[in-house]
């Protein structure tokens, strides 16, 4: 898959450590707290769920942009996650 590493720069926008190394990604952890919400782009259905998890373990408040992949990809998934305890709601554009 071409562009399958387009959401480790959105990713790293939030703190993570990630470094592309040909066809694969290191990893590496940072520990509790490391990650901080900002704004990123959805650029996948794959990636959108990477970044939503990324935002939840993110300290402060965290904004996804394009999640017209999200919605294609999973019903409620607001109303689910908020089921389980998550701060989240989706603002009209």
């Amino acid at each position: 898959f071409e562009n399958r590493f387009m959401h480790v720069a959105e990713l790293q926008r939030l703190g993570a450590d990630i470094r592309i190394d040909g066809r694969s990604c290191v990893v590496r952890g940072k520990g509790i707290g490391a990650l901080t919400g900002t704004r990123v782009m959805a650029t996948d259905l794959r990636a959108s769920s990477s970044l939503v998890i990324a935002a939840l373990a993110a300290r402060g408040c965290s904004e996804i942009s394009r999640i017209y992949h999200l919605e294609r990809g999973y019903e409620n998934l607001v109303e689910k996650l908020s089921a389980l305890g998550a701060t989240v709601w989706k603002e009209q554009e």
